[in-house]
């Protein structure tokens, strides 16, 4: 029997309700039937994230891989067809996929050495931009959510939003985020996005260096992606610098991805009032010090 890892059904519950509650339910029966149909055998204690629970497991003939369980969404029913993409080059390596269910056999990395123990923090930023610079090379496969489409959906969501902020400095500060939005909606771009590479998504490995997991990934413009690296290990002082080192990493436009890196923070703003969650104050300031840089 797996033990369930009692922080990932609270997180179910808050985020899923009762789907997240039959997922971990389930959970138990559908680890076991997986470990047959692969069969591969329990090597280690479970992890998990906000959503998942990862399985350390060794193949038949003792590879070490990962048994990866979660609900089947919108986010996750794209991460195989990311990883099949990427086929193990800058990304974790998907050794085999259950489509109704969203399960994956993956190979195993070091969880014990991410990005985010390296005390640097601009090398860690070199790394995920050198990282997002390979990724976002590989065009979009079809059928992966859109940018534009997501982008198109937060403008509608903006004045309703604006009405519910009542301090008018950040009232203005999230209108200028959709504005910015709004001159670039139109070429929404067409790479493969990771969407969610902060320093605890990029693992140690055998085979290179520094490897990206936890794809939740988009059809888009790469400056899109910027706004994880600069909220990691927050430091107001030092995010000018990282958007400039990311954006001549990844040879973007400085203010296209400075627009689409505000579209960023207006995603993140409105999913705060959504849930009905103070503004997080470093994503305003992130957005106050981006918003005129370079003009």
């Amino acid at each position: 029997m797996i033990e369930i890892p009692r922080e990932l059904a609270a997180s179910q519950e808050k985020f899923n309700g009762e789907a997240g509650r039959a997922f971990i339910t389930g959970l138990p029966e559908q680890t076991a039937r997986f470990l047959d149909r692969w069969e591969v055998k329990p090597d280690g204690t479970p992890m998990h994230g906000v959503s998942a629970l990862v399985l350390p497991v060794l193949r038949p003939d003792g590879t070490p891989a990962v048994l990866k369980l979660q609900i089947l969404d919108e986010e996750s029913e794209g991460e195989p067809v990311a990883l099949r993409a990427w086929n193990g080059d800058g990304a974790v390596r998907l050794l085999d996929h259950d489509e109704p269910t969203g399960t994956m056999l993956l190979e195993r990395l070091d969880e014990t050495r991410m990005l985010s123990h390296v005390p640097d923090t601009h090398q860690a930023v070199v790394t995920i931009a050198e990282l997002l610079a390979h990724l976002t090379s590989f065009p979009a496969p079809p059928g992966l959510r859109r940018l534009g489409d997501i982008a198109r959906a937060m403008l509608d969501r903006t004045p309703w939003a604006l009405g519910r902020i009542p301090d008018p400095e950040a009232r203005r500060l999230v209108a200028d985020c959709a504005a910015a939005v709004r001159e670039v909606v139109d070429e929404p771009g067409d790479r493969l996005l990771h969407w969610d590479l902060h320093d605890e998504n990029v693992l140690a490995s055998a085979r290179a260096p520094w490897l990206a997991i936890d794809p939740k990934p988009l059809a888009g413009e790469p400056g899109f992606e910027l706004w994880p690296a600069l909220d990691n290990r927050y430091d107001p002082d030092d995010i000018l610098w990282r958007f400039d080192a990311m954006t001549d990493i990844l040879t973007l436009d400085r203010p296209r991805a400075r627009a689409w890196t505000l579209g960023r923070l207006l995603q993140n703003t409105l999913w705060d009032i959504e849930d009905d969650r103070p503004i997080d104050d470093a994503q305003l300031e992130i957005a106050r010090r981006l918003r005129s840089h370079g003009n």
